[in-house]
């Protein structure tokens, strides 16, 4: 790809994000404590299997 090819896709990439870039079903609550739960479940199994015994 040339420079000038690379940068107009940057700016249609850029002018994208700007009206609301995100899909209308992502929820940010939603995905961030699904990641939370997520991370405390592999914090739990870790800590069960580092027992000393």
């Amino acid at each position: 790809m040339s420079l000038p090819t690379t940068a107009a896709s940057l700016v249609t990439l850029a002018e994208g994000a700007e009206h609301g870039g995100n899909h209308a079903s992502l929820s940010p609550y939603l995905t961030g404590g699904g990641a939370l739960v997520v991370l405390l479940l592999l914090l739990w199994i870790t800590t069960r299997f580092n027992r000393d015994r």
